[in-house]
């Protein structure tokens, strides 16, 4: 995977949220910030460090980029293109494997509690408009 590495620097934007790019990214050096945008309103959704890893959900469906991503600071990335590539990657990285099933299942778990807090917010709306 050495030849499939990228370079950005401070500031610099990796993924811009609406772009239909499929890659996948592991995060070699540095730190990334991922924000979400409304309009003029911007939301820090994350940070990650090193060994950590984005943009996995272009390499699953044909949706297009929901976030934007930047540098913070110099960052080295590697890079995945494809499912395939990305199965041979984790046939031959066991524990990295592992790694992504976990972080992905506590992503789901803490979007979960999001759509559960939305649905709970909702009904106290209908309920006070049914007094």
């Amino acid at each position: 995977m050495a030849r499939r590495v990228l370079y950005y620097k401070h500031n610099e934007r990796i993924i811009s949220a609406g772009e239909s790019e499929k890659r996948m990214y592991i995060i070699l050096e540095g730190k990334v910030e991922i924000t979400l945008t409304n309009g003029s309103q911007k939301l820090n959704v994350a940070v990650l460090g090193k060994g950590d890893f984005f943009g996995e959900i272009s390499i699953f469906s044909n949706r297009p980029r929901s976030a934007n991503v930047s540098a913070i600071g110099d960052v080295k990335l590697a890079f995945i293109d494809d499912f395939q590539q990305l199965k041979s990657f984790l046939i031959r990285n066991p524990n990295f494997a592992a790694k992504m099933v976990h972080v992905l299942a506590e992503r789901l778990a803490e979007t979960d509690e999001i759509l559960l807090g939305k649905i709970n917010e909702l009904h106290r709306i209908k309920l006070i408009r049914d007094i």
